[in-house]
């Protein structure tokens, strides 16, 4: 029997999943969390056998989670299962510790082999983030994307939703100096001048859309 930690923020989505992999053989949700912090809990509780968890997580993101999970337990089985079809994301969750990547557009059976997989130790994507992982050679600005470190990858996430550097150093659980570190050295590897330049390179790279950083501006201002 695999047991499963189930990470997601939105609860119709967890229920729809654990309906789903209650109906498989072998397979059990022992645990579900809404928010990283939660989900470092859970796993220290119930020690499952796989977590499968999304990236757009609330306060300590997917990237950040995974990487304290893998810090504690560096077998820690961590299958990703998120909205995210672009291939640095995938990139950036093999970095942290992750050896899955299923986007929630995949057909229900691709999600179930790739719990089997990753369980077994090996590496799984889904076919639309393999095809997509093979085209990545291009572009001189993706291949420098993918050359952030994992935290510099989050610090560019946070910068761009326009949140302060304080923040974003209680968010990662980093120093203020360390943010701006990272902040100077994502700048200098994207070849980005100024913030405006970042924020319009992070959009371009589809780091972020600007629906979601019209969102955060929004949530900001309340």
């Amino acid at each position: 029997m695999i047991n499963i930690l189930l990470v997601d923020d939105h609860a119709i989505i967890r229920e729809g999943y654990r309906a789903l992999l209650a109906k498989q053989t072998g397979l059990q949700v022992i645990a579900e969390a809404a928010d990283g912090a939660e989900a470092y809990l859970r796993f220290k509780e119930c020690k499952p056998d796989l977590m499968v968890t999304d990236l757009s997580l609330p306060g300590i993101g997917g990237l950040a989670l995974i990487g304290r999970v893998r810090q504690r337990c560096p077998d820690a089985k961590i299958l990703v299962f998120s909205m995210h079809q672009n291939p640095s994301f995938a990139v950036q969750a093999s970095r942290a510790g992750a050896l899955g990547y299923v986007t929630k557009s995949s057909p229900p059976d691709v999600l179930l082999r790739a719990i089997f997989e990753v369980h077994a130790g090996r590496h799984a994507l889904s076919p639309d983030i393999a095809q997509a992982l093979a085209l990545e050679k291009l572009g001189s600005e993706r291949m420098a994307l993918e050359a952030l470190t994992v935290r510099e990858f989050e610090v560019l996430r946070l910068l761009v939703e326009g949140r302060p550097i304080e923040a974003i150093a209680q968010t990662l659980n980093i120093s203020q100096k360390t943010v701006c570190n990272s902040h100077y050295l994502i700048k200098r590897k994207l070849g980005a001048a100024s913030d405006i330049e970042l924020t319009r390179l992070a959009i371009r790279l589809n780091v972020i859309d600007l629906l979601e950083l019209t969102d955060a501006g929004k949530a900001e201002s309340q």
